[in-house]
């Protein structure tokens, strides 16, 4: 694969099982939430700067924002910038779904002796495959081998025995190895510079906010101005855009939010191409995140049977009171 396009970046249509009115009384649409209602839940999309440790940057998001509760979508190592989803409050639920997603970053590798550009895409393409990688000595977990798959590579420049390239990865791939094992190849031998995440799924280099930008957006709001902080608390169903959609009834809410399991009579429309296994966004009709979880069928499946379970719930989302009419 070296399409420039992460798994999740696939074309899916609608496919509709049954039609159904929403009761506007309950819920509300994602865009329509309050500041202090996102401040429940919400991601921000930190722009992590170099030095600090994934932990300080979320111990700084608390303190600007008085919350309690904050956590992170992967560790970023000290030196790394760029793309850093933290969630807030309720927020910090989603987070899984970003662990496991594809990322991409923009490396500055810096080989031992010149090589000609010709030669090193050659040996970029190479490594647009499942590789075995073992993580750097200078790595923040256990140094134990595993599998990660490369989507695609991107010369971007290359001078002297610098080289800029783009990379889209597996979650869990360590591009130090990575440039590493491309020294080897070349056979000049070669080492990381600098290392920018640019996205993480569907969080990208649009939506950042550095801690000072997200400190005076807060500020203003203090003060009556909304507008900046408004921007900067991302939805909580932002960090399930990456994942296919199941959108289900008003009535089947109450049950799969307090410990049911979402059975097909339930669901209204799904997105196809879902296979059994594959982590899906359960959604209410309002684009509310109700749930995401594991397809036990396919997305055809879904549609066509009569009865049966369709997800099991990894992880509930709505707080069930939302769509009660008790």
């Amino acid at each position: 694969m070296n399409s420039g396009k992460l798994p999740f970046e696939r074309e899916r249509e609608i496919l509709i099982r049954k039609e159904e009115e929403t009761n506007p009384d309950l819920g509300s649409s994602p865009d329509e939430r309050s500041i202090e209602e996102l401040l429940k839940a919400c991601i921000i999309n930190i722009d992590k700067s170099a030095g600090p440790t994934s932990a300080r940057i979320t111990d700084f998001v608390k303190e600007i924002i008085g919350t309690k509760k904050c956590g992170h979508s992967g560790t970023l190592d000290p030196g790394v910038t760029g793309v850093f989803p933290v969630g807030v409050g309720s927020g910090t639920k989603a987070l899984h779904s970003l662990l496991i997603a594809g990322k991409e970053y923009l490396t500055l590798m810096r080989l031992h002796e010149e090589i000609s550009e010709r030669k090193l895409k050659k040996v970029l393409k190479r490594f647009t495959t499942k590789l075995y990688q073992t993580p750097p000595i200078k790595s923040n977990v256990k140094r134990v081998l595993r599998v990660r798959e490369v989507y695609y590579t991107k010369l971007i420049e290359s001078e002297g025995k610098d080289a800029l390239f783009t990379v889209g990865c597996e979650a869990g791939t360590y591009i130090r190895r990575l440039c590493y094992d491309i020294g080897e190849v070349t056979g000049s031998g070669a080492h990381m510079q600098q290392l920018r995440r640019t996205r993480v799924a569907n969080f990208d280099e649009t939506t950042l906010v550095t801690l000072q930008q997200l400190k005076d957006a807060f500020v203003f709001w203090k003060e009556g101005d909304e507008s900046e902080l408004r921007k900067t608390l991302l939805p909580i169903e932002s960090a399930l855009s990456h994942l296919p959609k199941v959108v289900i009834s008003d009535f089947a809410i109450p049950s799969v939010t307090t410990g049911a399991q979402l059975a097909v009579p339930g669901i209204l429309s799904v997105e196809s191409g879902i296979s059994p296994g594959e982590l899906v966004a359960v959604l209410s009709q309002k684009g509310e995140g109700v749930l995401y979880g594991s397809a036990l069928v396919s997305s055809e499946d879904m549609i066509s049977m009569k009865k049966g379970l369709a997800v099991k719930t990894e992880r509930v989302l709505m707080n069930p009171s939302t769509y009660s009419t008790k």
